[in-house]
Parts: C-alpha cells; sequence; structure tokens
C-alpha cells in the first residue's frame, strides 16, 4: 500500500511541477487536444501505461 502512495504522491509532485512551471505550455496543449483524434489519445494512453508497467517491472525486478 505504501508503494501505491508514494506512486500518488510522485504523481502529484510532478503535476504540480507541470502547472508551476509551465503554465501557459499547460492551457495551449489543452486548447489542442479537442482535435487530436480518439485513437491517437488512446493510443498515447496505451503506450503511456505500457511505459509505466515496464518502469515498475524494471525497477521492482
Amino acid at each position: 500500500m505504501s508503494d501505491f502512495l508514494m506512486g500518488i504522491a510522485f504523481f502529484l509532485i510532478i503535476e504540480g511541477l507541470v502547472y508551476a512551471l509551465a503554465p501557459l505550455v499547460l492551457v495551449e496543449m489543452a486548447k489542442r487536444l479537442p482535435y487530436v483524434p480518439e485513437h491517437q489519445l488512446r493510443l498515447a494512453g496505451v503506450v503511456s501505461v505500457a511505459a509505466g508497467v515496464g518502469l515498475v517491472w524494471l525497477l521492482r525486478g
């Protein structure tokens, strides 16, 4: 359970850094998001999940 909470904490840190250091970049990306095809968003999500699982596997293995 502590690993799960640590993961959430790191997510919040990274998310907060994006908002704190580059808010205008985030706003521009959000404006463009509706124009990205759904299949590209889905593929990006699957690739992100796979990369995260792979990284956890490498670090914990």
